[in-house]
């Protein structure tokens, strides 16, 4: 079964997760500006909180690609509690394409606020997260 690892990041916080996540699953972390060439079981799909929501280029990602992604496992990061989960979810099942029940997401760095987050201990959770939705998801 094949793994993907796709981001999108203005500031470097989510490619951090992503590169976590992408040695934890034996994926390489690309951004969301690369296409998918084939199909994969599972994309682990990344973004921060822009206004609310995630940037375009993650929904765009999910639309142009969905015909290749069996299911998507949300990370991100973001200066509140607020996810982009209920927006990728939604764009997903626009596609026809499931989202996993769990998704990881952590402090992320904006302004002042949360100062060099996310840190090395997010990118260990976003690790262990990944391999456990893994083994959840039955990829090997």
């Amino acid at each position: 079964m094949r793994t993907e690892v796709r981001y999108f990041s203005r500031n470097g916080g989510t490619k951090k997760l992503a590169e976590a996540i992408g040695a934890a699953v034996g994926a390489e972390a690309k951004s969301v500006d690369a296409p998918l060439e084939k199909y994969a079981d599972v994309v682990f799909l990344g973004s921060s909180v822009y206004g609310g929501k995630p940037d375009a280029a993650v929904t765009n990602f999910v639309r142009q690609n969905g015909k290749n992604i069996g299911k998507i496992v949300v990370f991100g990061s973001a200066c509140t509690s607020k996810s982009t989960y209920p927006q990728i979810k939604a764009a997903a099942a626009d596609c026809g394409v499931k989202t996993a029940e769990m998704y990881f997401q952590c402090k992320g760095a904006f302004m002042f606020f949360n100062k060099n987050r996310p840190n090395d201990k997010d990118c260990a959770d976003a690790a262990e997260f990944a391999k456990k939705q893994i083994k959840i998801l039955g990829v090997t």
